[in-house]
């Protein structure tokens, strides 16, 4: 009754227009918020590469699995999960890539994902390749409660086997019923103007899926960019499920292998982004080359 009463007024909330998304600029205020704490699910199983159509239902078993057992208000997937992030693979090439990247309009997968984040009023972050015009970005797509996709956000920073994907253009912040919120991928992290962006344009979180490095050098890297910038990041990984704090605490760091995803509440009102911490106390005025 709890869940369905929850629901129902998420729902409603969505209706009024507080669950509606919109790209925001540096320098926006933040917007109200019904919602200061929220769950956060993170899937934490390895797909396999290349095999789309087994990925996709490993996938909705673990969504039927959530949908039955918790109450989220997001879910992220690591880094390529509907490909297996199938890029790491030698033998294929650039042009081979474009064999399994989708386009998230028509494809199947994308639209059984949608009617699961509508069904449950769920925010769903969902890593994939996505086709476009002259190749293939490394891709997150951003479903908001009402299923709607409302973002897609291109790996900016590409390296080593990412250079067969097209390099995204774009650091945006999206607005939701819990405030606003950033999304990096991967390698991303390893540059400090990436969530530094992020923050300034207001984020108090960013969701962070991954399928590369992790362990005790990105835990420390991770506190870092939480610390210096006063922001939760959600780093999710096949391997790990990692939350910092806006104070350089760990939130969660969990490296289980028997579970298939992990629910943590986080209470974005202790994460003061661009309004206070180390952010107003900058010195832009100098910070000249």
């Amino acid at each position: 009754m709890l869940r369905q009463t929850r629901r129902d007024f998420l729902k409603a909330a969505a209706i009024a227009g507080i669950g509606a998304s919109k790209v925001l600029a540096e320098g926006k205020a933040q917007p109200e918020k019904t919602l200061s704490k929220i769950k956060v699910a993170q899937i934490r199983v390895y797909p396999e590469k290349g095999a789309i159509q087994t990925n996709h239902t490993k996938l909705v078993e673990i969504l039927t699995d959530i949908e039955r057992e918790e109450e989220v208000d997001v879910l992220i997937t690591p880094e390529g999960f509907l490909d297996g992030y199938v890029v790491t693979e030698k033998s294929v090439t650039k042009e081979d890539l474009g064999g399994y990247a989708i386009n998230p309009e028509s494809s199947q997968y994308t639209h059984a994902i949608s009617d699961w984040a509508r069904r449950t009023k769920t925010w769903v972050i969902y890593g994939c390749a996505r086709k476009a015009t002259g190749g293939v970005y490394n891709t997150a797509l951003i479903y908001n409660r009402e299923g709607v996709l409302v973002g897609m956000y291109d790996k900016t920073h590409i390296q080593t086997h990412d250079h067969k994907y097209l390099p995204g253009r774009h650091l945006d912040v999206y607005d939701s019923d819990f405030g606003l919120f950033g999304v990096m991928i991967c390698a991303d992290r390893r540059w400090p103007e990436t969530s530094r962006t992020l923050t300034l344009k207001g984020a108090r979180v960013i969701f962070n899926p991954t399928y590369g490095m992790h362990g005790d050098l990105n835990l420390c890297m991770m506190r870092t960019r939480s610390y210096e910038n006063g922001i939760f990041i959600v780093f999710t990984h096949p391997g790990q499920s990692l939350i910092t704090g806006p104070n350089g605490a760990v939130v969660c760091n969990n490296r289980d292998e028997t579970l298939k995803y992990t629910v943590t509440e986080i209470d974005l009102s202790k994460a003061p982004a661009n309004t206070g911490g180390h952010i107003v106390d900058r010195r832009p005025d100098i910070y000249r080359l």
